[in-house]
């Protein structure tokens, strides 16, 4: 069953690169407190997901902020080594919060898997953006097919 605005999101491990390497954490730790704007990409370091989504996070961070977000969080079905270059490669310091995961368990707790093997990249992410409030999805905008018409951060910042 697919999360809908409402509902509490699931507290399930997944991991975060920095400066020791992977670290466990836990969603409801990074997701439970205060307005957070999470967005899901297919995969890290793929064309649309590179070119277009999360650098839009990136150029309308400073309007997320002026919208009360306290954190802006990417979570892609990736392995922390992975989301840690591609954030780095990125360039986006401690602006957005990278989570890797890597089995796809939040993602399937969540109901929001879809199947890439048809790319070679098997159990993902479908694309999306939800903001949540203290742990409750508030907005929850799933992309209908391909293209950024509903989760890129302008239309986030509409909703906001």
């Amino acid at each position: 069953m697919t999360i809908s605005v409402g509902d509490r999101i699931p507290d399930v491990k997944v991991m975060t690169f920095g400066a020791g390497g992977p670290t466990h954490v836990q969603t409801a730790d990074v997701l439970g407190t205060g307005k957070v704007v999470l967005f899901a990409v297919p995969g890290a370091f793929t064309p649309t997901c590179s070119d277009y989504h999360l650098p839009s996070y990136l150029i309308r961070y400073d309007d997320l902020k002026a919208k009360g977000v306290d954190s802006i969080v990417c979570i892609s079905v990736n392995d922390p080594f992975v989301m840690g270059a591609w954030g780095d490669a990125q360039q986006v310091g401690d602006k957005v919060v990278m989570l890797a995961d890597g089995n796809g368990d939040f993602t399937k707790a969540i109901g929001l898997e879809m199947d890439g093997s048809g790319f070679g990249l098997g159990s993902r992410s479908q694309r999306y953006a939800a903001v949540i409030e203290d742990g409750v999805v508030t907005a929850l905008q799933v992309e209908p097919g391909a293209g950024l018409s509903v989760s890129a951060a302008d239309a986030i910042l509409e909703v906001l």
